[in-house]
């Protein structure tokens, strides 16, 4: 009798295809080279290839190697050495691009932090890090300043909201701090000789879990994010290399601060793509002009974006197009599909894993001309990346085809929790990641919910995702989050929340009872949200995601009034 599979037998790779082609299954040895030798390679093989178009202007990949290496030699002027940190503090802008390049070519690690963080959240990200510099726009310097009061910071490198190439920051400045266009102009593109250790030295220190806790500091190696640019686009896409490296655009609307953001642009500078970067990630007018004006062959997107984009009218295209970050509803996946002609492909990943795990390759085939079934989910483990599903009290494989959390290990994942190497990982290196997901007889992954968004009526399971799922198939609902709330009448149980935000044409006219009534029809009894109600907008974490722990912090406090009146 033959023995049963395991997950360790990875029984994913039968699934290695792009439409008719087969992947490789394994891409061992990855390259133990620091990751800015990306940018070095694309200026040398795309010279004259456009790196960054941004509102109109534009930098070719030979250029922005020799701005970056200007920058770095300013930044070991300004003392940065080999394992220090240094802070980006920038919305998306080319300064960006060109200080993440030359932090990493002066030998230290960039933490990359949003400007929608509340000062609290600077400092503690700057001041966790014992961040030695930040580098901000000059409409953010007084916050910094703030902050370099009670931190580690000893300098700031601040440029105009303009553009540094555009226009110079105006004024005189306070001690310490340097204007990023002078150090430019006063450098030589002559980087320092920094002696890199890719499987230890840091690339990135990012602070993530700020939705579910006080955020912590993810120690990501050269080596954990060169594996993870290799295990991307370039393995998915290597059939298709001939027609698209080098000549074609990569559409960047996401935070640039987040991990999907950050590795997005370095993954585009190895495939020599056009970076077409925008400003604003909310802006929803701007993302379809932009993707109706230029036409992009790759538009990463999370989910919010997704159903903003949803309502507009796009037209046919022949993009790619992936989402990332969270579950995508598999209503704004159908109806971006049936206005531009193309699926949607997820991928799945954490900070922690720099940031790529699993990619939907069924989606992909569709740029083929053979097409193969479309899977829904977030697909298959990339390649030398093991999973596997555990029972999430007992920490024992679950059978295929049975929900479980997913534990990952590969060359991607992270160093540990930030200072200490190892943390977070358990003693095999697994790295657990808090979802859980089920797996199919073709090694496709689904995901099902966050083990800490998971509801528990009255013993029974009841994952949120999959209400939300429900909500998004009604045709009024423009956007929805479904979480379970303490059951007042049974302790230890919970109820079922959900929370609506209706289309224009909509409000006014759809009831909670008509959304309840409809979740009825598809949803078992105890999983019907007992409560509805609808906002005008929900709240969203500043990496774009659906904020439930702030929905369900906000209902607790508010059972907690009621209850002690």
């Amino acid at each position: 009798m033959a023995q049963a599979l395991t997950y360790l037998d990875r029984p994913w790779l039968k699934s290695y295809k792009l439409g008719p082609y087969k992947l490789e299954t394994s891409l061992a040895p990855y390259p133990k080279e620091p990751v800015f030798a990306v940018l070095d390679k694309a200026a040398e093989n795309y010279p004259t290839q456009t790196a960054i178009l941004y509102l109109g202007r534009s930098i070719q990949y030979r250029e922005l190697r020799g701005q970056v290496d200007r920058l770095a030699a300013a930044l070991s002027k300004l003392g940065v050495q080999k394992g220090d940190r240094v802070c980006l503090f920038l919305p998306n802008c080319p300064e960006f691009i060109l200080g993440d390049w030359a932090i990493l070519k002066a030998g230290a690690a960039v933490v990359p932090t949003s400007i929608l963080r509340s000062d609290e959240g600077l400092l503690h990200e700057v001041g966790s890090s014992n961040a030695k510099i930040v580098i901000c726009r000059e409409d953010m310097l007084e916050r910094v300043l703030a902050a370099r009061e009670k931190s580690s910071i000893e300098q700031i490198i601040v440029t105009s909201c303009d553009g540094y190439d555009v226009a110079d920051v105006a004024g005189p400045l306070p001690r310490g701090v340097h204007k990023l266009r002078k150090l430019l102009a006063e450098n030589e593109a002559v980087p320092p000789q920094v002696d890199i250790d890719p499987e230890v030295d840091l690339c990135e220190l990012a602070f993530t879990g700020g939705a579910t806790g006080i955020p912590k500091g993810v120690m990501v190696t050269h080596y954990n994010r060169y594996s993870c640019i290799h295990l991307g686009f370039p393995w998915a896409l290597k059939p298709l290399n001939r027609g698209f490296v080098g000549k074609a655009s990569l559409f960047i609307a996401l935070p640039m601060f987040h991990a999907m953001g950050h590795y997005a642009h370095q993954a585009g500078a190895h495939l020599g793509l056009r970076i077409i970067l925008l400003p604003d990630p909310r802006n929803t007018e701007m993302i379809v002009n932009y993707l109706k004006e230029y036409r992009p062959f790759i538009i990463p997107a999370v989910p919010t974006q997704f159903m903003r984009i949803a309502q507009a009218d796009l037209g046919r295209m022949n993009a790619l197009l992936l989402s990332g970050a969270a579950p995508l509803p598999l209503e704004v996946s159908e109806a971006i599909k049936k206005k531009t002609g193309m699926p949607i492909s997820q991928a799945y990943g954490l900070t922690e894993t720099s940031p790529l795990t699993h990619l939907n390759l069924s989606a992909f085939a569709k740029i083929t001309g053979f097409m193969a079934k479309e899977k829904a989910g977030i697909g298959v483990p990339t390649p030398d990346t093991e999973c596997r599903l555990v029972h999430s009290e007992t920490g024992q494989d679950v059978p295929f085809g049975q929900p479980g959390e997913m534990l990952v290990r590969g060359p991607q994942i992270m160093r540990g929790y930030w200072p200490t190497p190892g943390s977070g990982l358990d003693a095999e290196g697994w790295l657990h990641t808090g979802d859980i997901a089920v797996m199919d007889e073709e090694g496709y992954f689904q995901l099902v919910d966050r083990v800490k968004d998971m509801a528990n009526i009255s013993g029974m399971k009841v994952y949120t995702i999959q209400v939300d799922e429900v909500l998004f198939r009604h045709p009024a609902v423009l956007m929805a989050a479904a979480i379970g709330v303490p059951d007042p009448e049974i302790p230890g149980s919970e109820r079922i929340m959900a929370f609506v935000t209706l289309k224009e044409a909509y409000k006014g006219r759809v009831s909670a009872e008509e959304i309840k009534n409809f979740c009825r029809q598809h949803l078992a009894p105890y999983a019907v949200p007992t409560f509805v109600e609808f906002r005008d907008a929900l709240p969203l974490t500043v990496s774009e995601k659906v904020f439930k722990k702030a929905l369900r912090d906000e209902i607790i406090a508010q059972m907690k009034v009621g209850g002690d009146q």
